[in-house]
This record gives C-alpha cells, structure tokens and sequence, in this order.
C-alpha cells in the first residue's frame, strides 16, 4: 500500500522527535505516533474506559484512537488539538474511536504521559486553554452553542468542576488569556445572539487557588515510549505539578532536571540518501541510487565519507553502541577511468535560435573529476578543451551564427580511459518568406515536382506540410519538394505550410489537372517594362486581350508568367469543361481551330513595340499602323477559309511550319520542350510573318 500524508505533521513543543500525523493506508484515514522523528510509526492505543466508566473494546491493529490534527484558524480559540511548551507531556485532542477518523461520534481526549496512554474528557467538542503555565485548563463548550459556564481542572483531565462566568447564555467566540507570572486574567468574547453587539467579559481567577506551590507540591516524570525511557537518544526527566494540588505554580516548572544519553542501538538510525528499508528492516540502494556516485566528485589523494546505508536521526544524542557499525566511513578516493559522462543544455532544450547563447552543462557520475579532461566539439567546427571537470560547473558557453542540425560531442578522458556523450542541436532562424513553385497545367496520372522556396534558406531544419487538392491528411516531409500524380481531371489547389518553431508560413497555387494541352511561349520586348516601371500586371492584361481577339473561352485560356523573366509569358490552351462539350470525347485535333486563332493574334502580340521617345514617334506610328491592318487582313482571311478551298490546301502544306511556333504537349507526347533561348528576336520573328503570309496572299 502507498502511505500518503494527508494532514499537516503536529509536534510536541518541547519533546525533540515525538511527532503525530494521519495518513491514509489503503483507502482508510488513521492516526499514528512517533518518538523518533519520523522513523518509526504505531497507532494510538485507545482509552480503556469511556467517561461513564464503561469498558472500551478496541483492539491494535483493528481499531485505535483517530485524532482531527486541525489547528485552529482563529488564535484565540484551541483548535481540534492543543498543547504547552509549559505543561510537559500532555495533549488535549478531538477524536473518535474505531477502525478509521471520522467527523462523527467525536469526542475530548486526552493525554498526560506523551501520547502513550488516553483518557475521555468530555463527549461533545470544547475548546481547551492552559491556566497558571500549564498548571491548570479552562474548557468552554464549541461557539456554535452559548453557554454560561465553563470548566476547569487542576488534576490534567482528571476531574473538572464548573464555574459560571456570565448572567445569560454567550456565543463565546474566543478566550485571551494574558500572559504573565503574576497577571491571572482571562478574557472572554462573544455575543448574547446573532443581532446583539460583542460582549467583553473579564475574569480573575486568582481566587481559585488556595495558595502558591512550594518545592513538595511537584513531582518527576519520566519520558517515555510505551516503557522504553531513551527517547531520542537520551533519557529526560522532567518537574510537574502533582494532579489535585491547588496551589498557583505561578513560572515555568517545565525544565529538564536531568537528560543522560543512551546507548545507540538500530532504531536510533535511519535509511541514509539513496537508501529504503526492505522487507527485512536493512536498508538497501534504492533501484535509482548508485552509491558509487558519492565518490564522482572526489580526486585522487582525497578522502570521501563512504556511506553504510544508515544515518543518525537527527538531533539524537545517543553515542557508543552500533553507531560505529552505522557511521558513514573515511575512505581514500579511488583514481578510476571516466564512466558516465552526460552532456546537457541548461534548459534542458534541443532548439536553440541562431545567434543565441546555448549553455552546454557536462556531468561525469564515475572518475577523478579534477585529473579528467574534458572537450566540447559544438559541431560547426569549433571546440574547447578543459584540464578539469570544474571549470564547466557553470556551463560552456557558445553562439551558433547557422542555422542546421549540429551534433555537439563532449569527452572526458584520463590515463585509464575516456567516455563520450553526445546530442543532436536544432539551431533554426525565422523563416520571412516562402514561395512555391508549381506547374500551372499537369498531365493527369503523370509525376509531377513542387517546390517550396523559403528565405532565410534553411538545411533541413524545417517541417513541411503539403495539403494536395481535397486531402484531409497533409503530406509531411523534411524536404523543401516533392513529387505527386494527379488520377482526376480539374483546377485543384496545392497548398505548403512550412513550421519554424512557434510560427507557421504558407502559400496557395491553382494548378489544371488535363489528359492534353498545348502551349505557347511568348517573348515581350524590354520596352514594355521600361514603360510601365515595377507592374508586372501587364503581362496578365495581355492574356485578356488574347483570349478576347482569339475568342476563346477564359477557362480554356491560361497566361503563365516567369518570375524574374519580365520580358516572357507562357499561354495554355486547355480542352473545354466535358460538361460544355457536345457530347463527344474531347481530342488534340479540336484545339488545331483555336491553336491557329493563337497563331494569328501572335503576330500582332510579338509584333515590335518600338520606343516611346518623341523623335521616332513617326515611323513607330506607322510600322504599328502597318502591323495592325496585315493583322486584320490575315485574320479575315482565317475566318473565311473554310469558303476558299486553296485556302485549305495551304493550311495542311504549312502545317509544319505552324509547329514551329505551337508546341504541342500530351500524355504520350514526345515532342522536345522548347525554352526562352530557342525563339527568335523581334525583328526577325516579325519578318518570317511578314514573308509567310505575303506567300499566303
């Protein structure tokens, strides 16, 4: 069973060692006594009569004296447990009696041998005061009931006779009694009823005493535990007032006439630290203590208190006997190789933040600390080295300046041997930003990479999230990319959450899941981000404007722009949503109408966008005039081509050339990618037009 103290230790004032505590002892609550501080326990034995006289059957270990241990919030009333310093060996309780405490059948108890022996005093609850230095006690009924009379006793509990102190009934709520050899007052306060105004009522009861104690009026009493008179090592007799004197003691007769020690013997000594007592009574390492750990900190040529297992109890004055078997002995230290080493953080924390101090401690359980040197590698290609373990006491010091994982590797070593001890340091930095990289249109059940940029950069000391389309469940890595294979047609939403520590960054991309798209790589010239400084949204209006000319349905129609490459764009052609289809499967032969419309309004797109300096304003006029009506004579013809069979005819010859300037993308396309580098220049670009559609004409 485990024994857990549930109500605040109360000792004896005067009496070294002798403690009364409850604990709770499978499940039940019970009332134990100590003489020894602590080492050994036993129950209260109950008294042998009840007030009437009545014999009391209560047997050890079955049923015992319960006492309520409470002290008393208010100081002018006694509390559920009372003694004096003034009066040796006598203690006045609340309690019951029966197998466990209980708050029901209580009842006044006392003791005038130190807890070794009980009486009955009353059979409802009272407040208990000392009189005359111990000499006398005062009891008064609990406030909760007015009373006129009260109790004294000069006999320790034995007899009482009852006084009255009021005319009418008195909540009394607390008695002063005023200290002094000479001074016999006590003050009484309270209320006549619930409305009624405090009450003072003083009393003089230096009439009770007949006369003052002379030297034949006392007696000695001896200390004692149920026989055994070496209480704490030592045996104490001390002066008290014989019971049924009525004389006035008038000072302290509490003093030790004399205390002889004793010899020590087995229960004078407890488990040392690191020691429990077994079944058997010895004491033995406890499963976590390793006594050769009392040695780690001693160097050769020293000297150490080896322990035996027991100590002393403390403040017992007993010598001789097996004190010499139990004391802790003088040995030499031995000189032996390091075992044991522990390298820790001062917060005991494997993150640190970079440009940090990070406090390393290192501990060594076994070996000569002061012949042992010690070295700290920090794992970013520095260390420290130290002739001792004493000059790392207050830690070791060091400030990463990088983020990364680091192993730090601490080693002691002497001429008999080393140990080592390492861990594994995160040092991270705020991430400020994060991007990702993704694909504006994947093939469906095709692999695809996303990336996830961050700066600060860091190397594997960040968590990434990936939540893919409808996913419930992210995809964890450590890695900044990833590879995944799209099986459902659609416009999904990739998401990237990065975690550094307490904070969390993310970014969104929209990615076209299709069978097959075709694209379009188109080049701007630098004179357009000349004239419109820091927008980059120009490149997305000239998309609107394609997909206006072009008459092609915007969800058909994506513009991909290249971060950092201002003077170049990308368009995607999709297939139209099945549910705007006409029903029948959709093909790469049905994007050749729209792709040839994109080729049509290229040439006015890629079309040279000449300076905006007021001396060339002439001749740009009129090159732009001249762009725009070939553009519209070509695009007319376009329209109606299908009324024109050479027109026909012409298309399938210059198909070919088509796919010069179309890329064609599709599951099982093997076409090679065609990068910014392979285009052509403005100029020259414009010329191969001009020249294909003056053949056409």
């Amino acid at each position: 069973s485990i024994d857990i103290f549930i109500s605040t230790n109360w000792s004896k004032s005067g009496i070294e060692g002798m403690l009364i505590a409850n604990r709770k002892v499978e499940n039940q609550v019970k009332t134990y006594i100590t003489y020894n501080k602590g080492r050994d326990w036993r129950l209260l034995q109950a008294p042998a009569t009840d007030l009437a006289g009545n014999p009391i059957h209560c047997l050890l270990p079955f049923c015992s004296l319960h006492l309520q241990l409470q002290m008393s919030e208010n100081p002018y009333l006694s509390g559920s447990i009372s003694t004096k310093s003034s009066a040796p060996g006598v203690i006045v309780a609340t309690g019951n009696i029966g197998s466990e405490l209980s708050y029901n059948n209580v009842a006044m108890f006392i003791s005038s041998d130190a807890g070794n022996n009980w009486r009955q005093i009353f059979e409802e609850e009272h407040n208990v005061w000392f009189l005359d230095k111990g000499g006398a006690l005062v009891a008064v009924k609990q406030p909760t009931v007015p009373t006129r009379h009260l109790w004294i006793s000069f006999d320790e509990g034995r007899q009482w006779t009852r006084h009255s102190f009021s005319a009418m009934p008195l909540f009394v709520d607390g008695v002063l009694v005023e200290a002094g050899a000479e001074n016999q007052i006590m003050t009484f306060f309270g209320h006549f009823s619930h409305r009624s105004e405090w009450q003072l009522i003083k009393i003089d009861y230096k009439s009770i005493f007949t006369r003052r104690c002379t030297e034949g009026d006392y007696q000695t009493w001896h200390l004692h535990n149920q026989g055994e008179p070496c209480i704490m090592g030592q045996k104490q007799i001390y002066m008290k007032r014989r019971p049924g004197n009525y004389c006035m003691v008038g000072w302290d007769n509490s003093r030790i006439l004399s205390a002889e020690p004793c010899i020590c013997r087995t229960h004078d000594f407890e488990c040392d630290y690191g020691f429990e007592r077994r079944g058997d009574g010895n004491c033995l390492p406890a499963f976590w203590f390793n006594p050769s750990m009392l040695s780690r900190s001693c160097s050769q040529g020293q000297n150490y208190l080896n322990s035996t297992g027991y100590r002393k109890v403390v403040a017992n004055n007993c010598t001789k006997g097996v004190k010499e078997l139990y004391t802790a002995r003088k040995q030499q230290c031995p000189y032996r190789p390091p075992r044991g080493l522990v390298l820790s953080t001062r917060d005991n924390k494997f993150t640190a933040n970079m440009g940090s101090n990070v406090t390393f401690l290192v501990r060594l359980e076994e070996g000569d600390s002061m012949r042992t040197n010690i070295q700290l590698d920090f794992g970013d290609g520095t260390a420290v080295s130290y002739s001792n373990l004493s000059w790392t006491q207050e830690g070791i010091r060091h400030v990463y300046r990088s983020a990364g994982i680091f192993r730090v590797t601490a080693q002691a070593e002497n001429n008999l041997g080393f140990d080592t001890s390492s861990l594994y340091l995160h040092v991270t930095c705020p991430v400020e930003h994060i991007h990702l990289l993704a694909p504006y249109v994947v093939i469906k059940n095709k692999e695809v990479n996303l990336t996830a940029m961050v700066w600060p950069s860091h190397f594997r000391t960040l968590t990434y999230f990936w939540w893919l389309g409808n996913n419930t469940e992210p995809i964890i890595t450590l890695d900044s990319s990833v590879s995944h294979t799209f099986s459902t047609e659609g416009m999904i939403t990739v998401t990237v959450q990065v975690s550094s520590g307490d904070s969390i960054l993310q970014d969104t991309r929209s990615i076209a899941i299709q069978e097959f798209f075709k694209s379009l790589l188109l080049s701007f010239s630098p004179n357009l981000d000349e004239a419109n400084p820091d927008i980059p949204e120009w490149r997305q209006d000239v998309g609107r404007v394609i997909k206006k000319v072009a008459d092609i349905p915007e969800e058909q129609l994506l513009v991909a722009v290249f971060p950092g490459i201002p003077t170049a764009a990308e368009l995607f052609l999709l297939p139209p949503p099945r549910n705007q289809s006409d029903g029948r499967k959709q093909t790469e032969e049905d994007l050749d109408q729209s792709q040839c419309a994109l080729t049509l309004v290229f040439v006015f797109v890629t079309a040279p966008l000449v300076d905006s300096i007021p001396r060339h304003s002439s001749s740009a006029m009129l090159m732009l005039l001249s762009v725009v009506f070939l553009g519209l004579a070509v695009f007319l013809i376009y329209k109606f081509k299908r009324k024109i069979p050479w027109i026909n005819i012409y298309a399938e010859v210059n198909h070919e050339k088509e796919q010069e300037m179309i890329s064609t993308v599709g599951q099982n396309d093997a076409t090679p990618k065609i990068t910014l580098s392979s285009f052509s220049a403005q100029k020259e670009l414009m010329e191969k037009e001009l020249e294909a559609h003056a053949k056409c004409e």
